[in-house]
């Protein structure tokens, strides 16, 4: 009798690959696909869709700002919780079909149920249930597709791998945009870019070629466990937790902008709703075809010379200075520009913050729960950052400066403090 052969563990796993190895052969290609897929479907709403689907069924303007930030605030706070605990879940997945897959292709599809609803829904109460479920499942699948990255490819070219997975991701909002600027149906706005979403993803589920976990862990998950998911001793493993504090600094400053877009020009230039359409359009086109080639070239170059936290500082200051041109812009020239240069700092900070953050990693063999606890740190100021802009806009209203310039100035201070923070991380370079 032939001897079985012997269980492996997530990290055996990962260790295996030798040194010259990148990866499967269109591994890097299909997660890309995957990301954007994600992006495509669940940011276009954040971006636009959202926006104009709340203004559509609250009863005034002032109502739909304060519905927006509720949607948003709830709906990243159901992420919060989400992403971390279905990443714990996935560790310890031994089905047959692999421990990622079946929670990729699970929240791709209620997803794309979750955006179906939002888009066909006639109550503020409804959107905020179904974008709910769309946050958590979205949350879901990326947590889990997240931890690919590190159990396929080694460390010495995750920076590469980081930016074209970050590359990937403004392409598919800037997709997810085109299309709904030719479309007029709001449930058709969500539909769509959730259906081509989902056929993106579906194809790196069925591509990759998943770890099985040979057995069953020895304990179940306790209680303890599951409001472990949620947190880690940052005393015990400080770079992760610098890593996950600039993260979600950069996030609070970053994340609320483009959400806010539509009201800003709206407020400030007079816009309606199809020229604020048409202006979004434009500015996020070049946001993010500078968010591709900064996102290529920040990981390309972040391999070759070895070098993480410069190019995640550099990129810090770089979406300061684009933020405060957009802060004191006296046109829609000088808003584009702006959008060009805070894309140039975010492409080359989320793609090489992603690669230093899988260098310092505090456990191996719980890979996807600690990336969802990063997800988390994106997630999270999505939630607080919303219902707090208001009050922002508001107390700079009352100032000389004005509500929005008051607005983009306080996030330009947190991109600042982001690139000052990642200096922090002492376990790589």
């Amino acid at each position: 009798m032939t001897a079985s052969p012997p269980s492996t563990t997530v990290t055996e796993f990962a260790e295996s690959r030798t040194s010259t190895q990148k990866g499967p052969r269109g591994f890097i290609a299909a997660l890309s696909a995957a990301n954007l897929g994600v992006f495509l479907a669940t940011t276009t709403p954040l971006v636009v869709t959202l926006a104009f689907k709340i203004d559509h069924i609250s009863d005034s303007p002032e109502d739909a700002t304060a519905n927006l930030a509720l949607v948003i605030s709830v709906g990243a706070m159901v992420g919060l919780i989400v992403s971390p605990l279905a990443g714990r879940l996935s560790d310890r997945t031994t089905s047959a079909w692999g421990m990622r897959r079946p929670w990729i292709l699970g929240g791709a599809v209620v997803t794309l149920a979750g955006l179906w609803v939002v888009g066909i829904a006639t109550s503020v109460w409804v959107v905020l249930l179904a974008w709910c479920v769309v946050q958590g499942a979205s949350n879901a699948a990326l947590a889990a597709a997240s931890a690919t990255l590190p159990e396929h490819v080694p460390r010495h070219h995750r920076g590469l791998a980081s930016g074209m997975i970050g590359a990937a991701t403004p392409v598919g909002v800037l997709v997810g945009v085109t299309i709904v600027n030719f479309l007029d149906d709001d449930a058709l706005r969500f539909i769509v870019p959730a259906v081509i979403g989902s056929v993106l993803t579906v194809w790196f589920v069925f591509t990759l070629k998943d770890h099985v976990l040979p057995e069953k862990p020895s304990t179940g998950l306790s209680l303890r466990q599951i409001f472990g998911s949620f947190v880690f001793n940052p005393a015990k493993h400080p770079d992760f937790a610098w890593t996950w504090a600039a993260h979600f600094v950069v996030m609070f400053g970053y994340g609320s902008i483009a959400s806010y877009l539509p009201y800003y020009l709206r407020d400030r230039f007079g816009f309606d709703e199809q020229a604020a359409l048409a202006t979004i359009l434009l500015a996020n086109a070049i946001t993010f075809a500078t968010m591709i080639v900064s996102s290529l070239a920040g990981g390309f170059l972040s391999d070759r010379f070895r070098k993480r936290r410069l190019f995640v500082a550099l990129a810090g200051i770089i979406i300061a200075i684009g933020l405060a041109l957009l802060a004191t812009a006296p046109n829609i020239t000088t808003v584009l520009i702006s959008h060009a240069i805070i894309g140039v700092g975010a492409g080359s900070f989320f793609s090489v913050a992603l690669a230093l953050a899988t260098d310092v990693l505090p456990d191996t063999d719980e890979t996807a729960k600690d990336l969802g606890l990063l997800n988390a740190a994106a997630s999270l100021p999505q939630s607080i950052a919303p219902a707090t802009a208001p009050v922002i806009i508001a107390f700079g209203a009352a100032t000389p400066l004005g509500g929005y310039t008051f607005y983009y100035l306080v996030c330009a201070v947190l991109a600042l403090t982001a690139a000052a923070m990642i200096y922090r991380v002492k376990r790589t370079t």
